[in-house]
């Protein structure tokens, strides 16, 4: 959920194990990621807001981008949105690169401490993503379920108290839910949320 980065946790939500580096924010193990099925090397990488504001904005700004992120805004604010980001106890942007190309923007953050958890029966350590793909032509090719699975794999990795990570895409958009779903995924019901009717889509823990 992208309001309010820096809002405390909901009332009632049960306190969560403090990870051994007593840190909030999610890690994310570094290193590329090339399964066969990309044609290159994946990275990750911290965002830069003055390097990639000019690259977020576009993407932003792209009318398919825009239909479910909302945010084609001028580029001030998506500095300023980019900011807050990275200022965020719990939340972390970066972007996705192929073969050192920037193709994704993500923010994986403590789903638990996060304005999301008003909505659903969090647990502690959930972890949460965001992913937005970039250029056209990186769509529809099935490269957001491969990513997302390699994403979610490194966030359970990062974090071996968290035994979950949960994502909430708008429920009409029906690709962003079946690439969860091919990712491994289940959709464990609807949320009503401020700004939209979101599937909640969970990656459970394996064994």
């Amino acid at each position: 959920m992208r309001e309010d980065r820096g809002t405390p946790r909901a009332p009632g939500t049960p306190d969560a194990p403090e990870a051994p580096d007593g840190s909030a924010a999610p890690a994310v193990p570094d290193g590329p990621a090339s399964p066969a099925s990309l044609a290159g090397a994946f990275t990750l990488r911290p965002v830069d807001p003055a390097a990639d504001l000019g690259t977020v904005h576009a993407w932003m700004n792209d009318p398919e981008v825009a239909r479910f992120w909302e945010m084609a805004h001028p580029p001030d604010r998506i500095g300023d949105y980019l900011r807050e980001q990275i200022a965020s106890a719990h939340s972390t942007p970066w972007i996705g690169c192929i073969d050192g190309e920037p193709m994704s923007y993500w923010e994986l953050y403590r789903a638990d401490l996060d304005p999301l958890a008003r909505h659903y029966t969090a647990r502690p350590r959930d972890a949460g993503v965001h992913l937005l793909l970039g250029p056209s032509r990186f769509r529809g090719r099935g490269l957001g379920a491969r990513l997302l699975r390699i994403i979610s794999d490194r966030q359970l990795a990062a974090d071996p108290y968290a035994q979950r990570v949960v994502a909430e895409p708008d429920v009409r958009n029906v690709r962003s839910v079946r690439a969860f779903e091919r990712a491994g995924f289940r959709m464990a019901g609807q949320l009503e949320l401020p700004d939209k009717r979101a599937a909640f889509m969970v990656r459970e823990r394996a064994g």
